[in-house]
């Protein structure tokens, strides 16, 4: 690897745009705001899990959480284009990684893996995209649990997309699960009245 170290620390700072990139979609149904990094970050999370629920000894976790890592690195430079956007606009996304890694002495790595990842083919880059997908739909879990009713119209056709059985069976389970599940899923339990005795409740006569 080369000493010159300039092309890398450009990268890094790169990738720093991706937490002040807003993803657009959410333009179109509230105020919600979230970034492409934050996006990218449950991602990669959703893809490791999937690939553990796979039963092919396969598959690699790595491959698919790298996958997710880098899937929307492009929008460093393109930003981010909604489904209404792409109607009208197309984004150069070959075009911005190729600029992107050109320099880079791991930039054919970072190529090759978006491309796998682009071309659906193998069962990691299914993984990775069925993540992609579930991302959104655990955000509009959380929206349609607070009492967003029109985010319950964009469910349907993302149920569709979903290419895996992993993929499948976690978007059921998210849907019958309250977001607020992993830590209020006990409402009875006292913690929640004196946190388990560390409140000395005063009692009064």
């Amino acid at each position: 690897m080369s000493k010159d170290l300039s092309a890398i620390v450009n990268f890094l700072f790169e990738v720093g745009m991706l937490a002040k990139t807003p993803r657009s979609g959410f333009h179109f149904l509230t105020n919600h705001k979230q970034s492409v990094a934050e996006h990218i970050n449950r991602t990669a999370y959703i893809g490791y899990v999937l690939a553990m629920m796979e039963d092919d000894d396969k598959v690699d976790p790595a491959t698919v959480m790298k996958m997710c890592l880098l899937h929307d690195l492009a929008e460093a430079r393109t930003s981010d284009l909604n489904w209404m956007n792409q109607k009208y606009v197309t984004a150069h996304e070959e075009k911005a990684v190729h600029d992107l890694v050109q320099n880079l002495p791991f930039g054919e790595d970072i190529k090759k893996t978006i491309d796998t990842y682009e071309e659906r083919t193998s069962l990691e880059s299914k993984l990775a995209k069925d993540a992609d997908i579930l991302e959104l739909l655990l955000v509009l879990k959380e929206m349609i649990d607070v009492g967003h009713k029109k985010a319950k119209t964009w469910i349907p056709p993302m149920h569709k997309r979903l290419q895996t059985k992993s993929g499948r069976k976690l978007a059921k389970v998210i849907m019958k699960t309250d977001s607020d599940n992993w830590w209020y899923g006990n409402k009875k339990d006292t913690w929640w009245i004196n946190r388990n005795g560390k409140d000395k409740l005063s009692s009064k006569k």
